[in-house]
């Protein structure tokens, strides 16, 4: 005997992009782990340090080069006048779209909009612009010429330590936004999760998120 057919209606989903600009308000830290950063991670997680190896000196230069994500070409030339030649090469520079939206999520999370972080995840994405010298998707950033600063900073049993680190004033950058028209968040409620994000949860190192006050943001045009 033939079981009964059911006619199964599929819903389709229903995907429309906005280009939003999101306007820095406080200047923004990368840090993007380098190569040899995660080498030497990995190398005492797996007790394959040797401790006989002599520490590397710090060359402020080169840390500064390497925290930034980079989308042309990273200088092979750790110094001032190697990161200069790159500037005027026109270089660019880029911000994980995680991070971003991560920010969104907890803005809206925070303020109590939603009442759990898993169902926004699916409910919209950002396009990258590029893939970073890291391999990290990225929006681009356009600021002025990135900065070098130095921070004071506790690690381990409460060292002190210097990080250089790139700093991007007067920044913004264009989103790329998809969303489904027939979801359970609409673009104004997205919008102003991002909104909430740059002011209370911010982006980059030293963001509110984390005690600081960088990486603060506001949406600019939708």
């Amino acid at each position: 005997m033939a079981g009964k057919k059911e006619v199964v209606e599929v819903k389709p989903v229903e995907l429309a992009e906005v280009v939003i600009r999101i306007k820095g308000i406080t200047p923004l830290i990368e840090h993007c782990w380098s190569e040899k950063a995660k080498r030497e991670m990995l190398e005492k997680q797996m007790g394959t340090t040797d401790k006989a190896k002599k520490r590397e000196y710090k060359n402020p230069v080169e840390d500064f080069i390497r925290s930034m994500y980079w989308i042309t070409p990273m200088p092979t030339e750790f110094t001032e006048e190697g990161f200069q030649k790159a500037i005027d090469a026109g270089a660019r520079f880029g911000f994980p779209v995680t991070g971003i939206k991560q920010s969104a999520i907890s803005g809206a999370y925070r303020k109590n909009w939603v009442k759990d972080k898993v169902s926004l995840r699916g409910a919209f994405f950002i396009k990258p612009d590029a893939i970073s010298h890291d391999g990290t998707e990225v929006v681009e950033i356009h600021s002025d010429t990135p900065v070098m600063r130095e921070d004071n900073v506790k690690v381990g049993m409460g060292a002190a330590d210097l990080r250089y680190r790139g700093e991007f004033r007067n920044w913004y950058a264009d989103l790329h936004i998809s969303y489904d028209i027939n979801g359970l968040y609409s673009i104004n409620d997205i919008v102003n999760y991002l909104n909430s994000g740059g002011f209370g949860v911010g982006i980059g190192e030293w963001r509110p998120e984390r005690d600081g006050q960088n990486g603060m943001f506001e949406v600019a045009t939708a």
